[in-house]
């Protein structure tokens, strides 16, 4: 297991990346800023220098997503999927395909949150289409952009609690 910051993060198969992180916030408002896009806007940035540009979502089983974003002297990434299941407000899975297809293909994401005494840990296991893929996910710099974009996420509900 390796962690970055508060992010927990291992590789329970050959094809699965499994990201964990506990935030002092009830399940249910942590389920909310999974799908929200005016509170996606504002924590799943990455590192710093990128921001969510756009975001579009159609929250149902069978509907879609669209995230781009924009970094560094003009860079571009984006990326979509559909919904495959939602379960409020513990479990969200849904696909993900990066139109740069540097994972070799499309991933299975599922998202699990679990409560225990006002505080909510987000299990978020993603399915790549081979061990090469997943490996390449890792080398990325994925784990940098998760992990600074969950510390944008803690930030946002520690200013809501303050409120």
């Amino acid at each position: 297991m390796t962690t970055v910051g508060q992010l927990a993060i291992s590789t329970p198969s050959p094809r699965e990346i499994l990201m964990t992180r506990v935030f002092n916030a009830p399940r249910e408002l942590v389920f909310e800023a999974m799908y929200q896009p005016e509170l996606l806007k504002r924590w799943l940035n990455g590192p710093p220098g990128w921001s969510l540009e756009f975001c579009e979502v159609d929250f149902r089983v069978g509907g879609g997503f669209r995230q781009v974003w924009h970094g560094p002297e003009g860079a571009e990434m984006g990326m979509g999927g559909v919904f495959r299941e939602i379960v409020r407000p513990e479990r969200i899975v849904r696909t993900e395909l990066f139109d740069e297809d540097w994972t070799g293909g499309e991933a299975l994401a599922t998202l699990v949150l679990s409560e225990r005494a006002g505080k909510t840990e987000l299990a978020l296991t993603v399915l790549y289409a081979s061990q090469q893929a997943r490996d390449g996910a890792l080398q990325s710099g994925m784990k940098d952009g998760v992990a600074a974009s969950y510390d944008q996420l803690d930030a946002l509900f520690a200013a809501q609690q303050a409120a």
